[in-house]
Formats: C-alpha cells, structure tokens, sequence
C-alpha cells in the first residue's frame, strides 16, 4: 500500500511487551496501527489471552488496515507475541492519504481490502461462533435492500455450497434457517429470504 516513513513523519512509535493487547475487536480507530518490527497473534480473545487464534502477522505490517479502509469495526482481537515496536499514524492523516491516491489505485485497495474482511469474517465465525451465529452473519453479510423497502438475501448458489462455506451440514443449515423462522427473524422459504428482523439478527451474529 504506502510506508509508513512516506505517510506520516509525525507517526508515535512505543514498544510494547509481550502478551499486550494491541487491537481489540469492536475499538473506536483514533489511529492506524503499524508493526515495525515483531510478531502479533490475531485471534479472539478470551480474558486476556487468545482463546481462539487465526494467524499470526511479522513486522514490518499494517495491523488490520483493512477494517480503516472500509470504515469498519475490527474483527479481531491482537495481541504481542513477541516484544513488538508499533507506530501509531492519525486516523486522517491514513484517510487523507488514500484519498490522494489516484481513483483506480483506491478501487483496488478497496477491492483488496473487502476480500480479507471476507476471508476475516469466515475464520472468526468458523472459530467463536455456533452455527446459528454463522448463518445469521452470512445472512446479514449477504442482504441486499429490495423494492419493499425490506432487506432480503437471494440464494443463488445451492444450500449444500452455502452450508460447506459456513462449515456446517446441509442439514443444519436447513435446520438454522427453520428455527430462524420460527423466531421471526426471518421469513420466505424459495431462493429468496427475507430479513424480517435485521437487529435480532445482528445480536444473534454478536455483530
């Protein structure tokens, strides 16, 4: 994308020990985090440990620039393993330098940037969440505003593909969607389903 040295002169850097939280899912970005050096577990924490890891990243690095890119919360949680040296750059001063970039290099780092949230959002879901919190996420993920005003998903690949992206049974996902019926969280049963009720959704999905 950019160095650090070329975005920002004004960058503050400190050291940070191991086993320090250094992100945490769902955190305000006051700033965007750069790894110098060392090395950072990604995961979801569980107390003050990872009780569920999902990669591990090597300085020199962004620590999920992705999230500031597409003006999202951030999905895991990340935590020193190993002594680490981070720089901290101001939120607009990271924004303002995407907006100089020219548009067709922005589309990319937005296209970019959306396919690791995707890949992102599939792992967390696979390691913390059960499979109704799965489906309701893909769900949400997945829904597109239609002419009623309702927001709706059109199944267009077949069950048995949506299931095993989910890493769940055919069966269970028939199941789920069965009982997210029967909560009225949503309603259709053909390729079209309708998200009767987006926030139960959400705070099924824990999003």
């Amino acid at each position: 994308m950019f160095s650090i040295d070329t975005l920002s002169s004004a960058a503050s850097c400190r050291s940070m020990a191991r086993g320090q939280i250094l992100l945490q899912r769902g955190s305000d970005r006051t700033c965007v985090n750069y790894i110098s050096s060392g090395r950072v577990a990604l995961g979801v924490l569980g107390g003050a440990a990872l009780e569920h890891q999902i990669g591990v990243l090597e300085g020199p690095c962004w620590l999920d620039a992705s999230s500031v890119v597409l003006g999202l919360p951030h999905l895991v949680d990340a935590i020193a393993d190993s002594p680490v040296e981070m720089c901290c750059v101001a939120l607009p001063d990271f924004q303002q330098a995407i907006a100089d970039m020219p548009e067709s290099a922005q589309a990319v780092l937005n296209d970019v940037a959306m396919a690791h949230r995707r890949q992102t959002e599939f792992a967390v879901s696979r390691l913390a969440k059960d499979a109704e919190a799965r489906c309701a996420e893909w769900l949400l993920c997945h829904a597109q505003q239609r002419g009623s005003g309702v927001m709706a998903v059109e199944l267009q690949q077949r069950k048995r593909s949506i299931a095993a992206q989910l890493g769940i049974a055919p069966e269970t996902f028939s199941r789920v969607l069965r009982h997210l019926r029967e909560q009225s969280l949503i309603s259709g049963s053909g390729r079209v389903l309708n998200l009767v009720n987006p926030s139960g959704l959400r705070s099924l999905a824990g999003v």
